[in-house]
């Protein structure tokens, strides 16, 4: 036997329930039964916490894998600026300003190569672990560099 009841919904989940019963092809009545029973039921909270769990697996992987990526962009600008401070020398005073300006109009350059780059999408830590060799199953402490 079933209890009829009557109650009021506010017009936007009005709405939303009717349109979710149309594209289901289901009775409206179906639905908030289904929902009543889902929200009271005693492993609500167990079904709540396992949803909760995935998404924050997900959350944890994706910071995993930005935190990757940063490690890259890190250890690439490094090992930059550490040939460039061993392989450059000093200028001399009367050349400074000739590779002052010649140093402007190369990282114009560089600034308009890196806006192209980065409007079709091409990243450097895809083309790191691309083109890196397999790695040995040395612990990381007894590598040399």
């Amino acid at each position: 036997m079933r209890t009829k009841h009557t109650f009021r919904l506010p017009p936007d989940l009005a709405s939303k329930l009717a349109d979710y019963a149309a594209r289901k092809r289901v009775p409206q009545a179906l639905i908030v039964e289904a929902a009543l029973a889902s929200y009271l039921s005693p492993d609500a909270a167990d079904r709540l916490e396992a949803a909760l769990a995935r998404r924050l697996d997900r959350m944890t992987r994706d910071m995993e894998r930005i935190e990757r990526h940063v490690t890259i962009s890190n250890e690439a600008l490094a090992v930059f600026v550490r040939f460039w401070l061993i392989s450059t020398p000093p200028l001399p005073d009367t050349a400074l300003a000739a590779a002052q300006t010649k140093g402007r109009e190369r990282y114009e350059g560089y600034i308009e190569a890196l806006g192209r780059r980065l409007s079709r999408g091409r990243k450097l830590a895809d083309e790191v672990i691309r083109d890196m060799p397999p790695q040995s199953e040395e612990p990381e402490d007894n590598r040399s560099e």
